[in-house]
């Protein structure tokens, strides 16, 4: 009789692609996070600059990973070659005509900020002036930066050069298209950097001066404190993603959403475009209570209900999380596969929209009419909408890297959301 001797063919594995950020950058960032709450806690320190000191807290740690364990800064895709340094004097007219684009593109940020009123207004006063104190440190640091990193760069000649080329009228032929990404990834910047240093403040301010007595009173004032917690660590992650784009971390922008459509859905869910707020044309609120009103009397719901959206919360706070240092709206920076990205491809939009129904609850209404109750329920409806479009633009503009189609190809095979809803359209057909 014969025996075949050879081993057993093993069931091939569909193996989630990788991710272009390790779980260690977002726990180092959230553990250098927390112990400065813990210590800001602890003395009492509520201020704007304990605030900034908490992004610091949050962004070296992640630097660190990043360079001296996941050794990002050797991975190809950054553009650099470590192992071959030019002369300076073969990169020095390059790096001069960058030092031109990049100072020209701040100039236009600049002249942006001074001339509109919103950003000298609330609480974007602090923002312009955190800008304003780092505005010649950051000129006079770009000079040595631009020099050193020409010399290092496969191909030094980027957007920002050919904006400084076409600036300087020079003779070489200039790539309008790169120049194009690089304005749009600089507005993305400086767009979504001011509101982040605007907000920073506020919510750090607020839960350090919380009062742990009232906090253990009952589930809602508990809830709350977390919820805040949550939101902290989602804006720490998020303004260091913005401030710390750069090539040798591996996290600079490889391009900028080239979409109208995308900048359309993006801007209208934030100030000075937001359509969400009082008195805006998708603001649900006339007429709605919260959770803690409709369920007032009913304990074991107020715990269940705070529960569920503490941890929406803190789903949404692990999706910015999981960029550690790559977080950015309307720009590519790496396919992100890990964290709550390996259950669906845009978690903190659903996160969001489900706390938003559940906490608002706006089939209820303390108005006369219920009209007001239908109005909300579909005006929500619109907004969560707006959030699918959003995600449609994104997938749109990332699906020009192969990683990413490969990612969600396999999310549409794997993924658990995308399961559990074709499986319940397949139910209802």
């Amino acid at each position: 009789m014969y025996h075949d001797k050879s081993p057993p063919v093993q069931a091939e594995v569909d193996a989630r692609p990788a991710s272009a950020v390790s779980h260690g950058v977002g726990l180092a960032g959230l553990a250098g996070l927390v112990a400065w709450i813990v210590v800001a806690w602890h003395f009492g320190m509520d201020g704007p600059y304990a605030a900034l000191v908490g992004i610091a807290a949050c962004a070296v740690p992640m630097v660190a990973w990043s360079l001296f364990v996941d050794r990002v800064h050797r991975r190809p895709s950054t553009g650099i070659d470590w192992n071959w340094v030019r002369p300076w004097r073969d990169t020095i007219d390059i790096s001069l005509t960058k030092l031109a684009g990049l100072w020209l593109t701040w100039a236009g940020i600049a002249a942006v900020y001074a001339t509109a009123r919103f950003y000298w207004q609330g609480n974007f006063a602090f923002a312009m002036w955190v800008l304003g104190w780092v505005a010649v440190p950051l000129f006079v640091m770009s000079i040595p930066y631009v020099l050193w990193i020409d010399r290092r760069l496969v191909d030094p000649k980027d957007g920002c050069w050919a904006l400084g080329a076409w600036a300087m009228h020079l003779p070489e032929p200039v790539d309008r298209d790169a120049i194009r990404d690089h304005l749009r990834g600089w507005a993305v910047k400086a767009f979504f950097l001011a509101f982040m240093l605007a907000i920073v403040p506020a919510g750090f301010g607020e839960f350090v001066r919380a009062d742990p007595a009232a906090i253990l009173a009952g589930p809602v004032p508990l809830a709350n404190w977390l919820i805040t917690l949550m939101f902290v660590v989602d804006v720490a992650f998020a303004t260091a993603g913005y401030i710390l784009a750069m090539r040798p971390l591996d996290t600079h922008i490889r391009s900028a959403n080239p979409y109208a459509a995308g900048w359309m859905a993006a801007l209208i869910c934030y100030p000075p475009f937001i359509l969400m707020g009082d008195g805006g044309p998708l603001d649900y609120h006339p007429g709605t209570a919260d959770w803690t009103y409709w369920f007032a009397g009913y304990p074991a719901m107020l715990w269940v209900i705070g529960s569920v959206l503490v941890a929406l919360t803190a789903v949404y706070a692990w999706a910015t999380m999981a960029f550690g240092l790559r977080f950015s709206n309307l720009t590519h920076r790496g396919i992100l596969t890990h964290g709550p990205y390996a259950w669906t491809r845009h978690p903190a939009y659903l996160s969001k929209n489900l706390f938003w129904w559940i906490s608002t609850v706006p089939l209820l209404t303390t108005a006369a009419d219920w009209t007001e109750a239908l109005r909300n329920t579909a005006i929500m409806a619109g907004v969560s909408g707006v959030y699918y479009w959003r995600a449609k633009t994104e997938e749109r503009h990332l699906g020009a890297d192969a990683a990413y189609r490969d990612y969600s190809a396999w999310m549409d095979r794997r993924g658990l959301v995308p399961r559990l809803f074709a499986r319940a359209l397949r139910v209802r057909s």
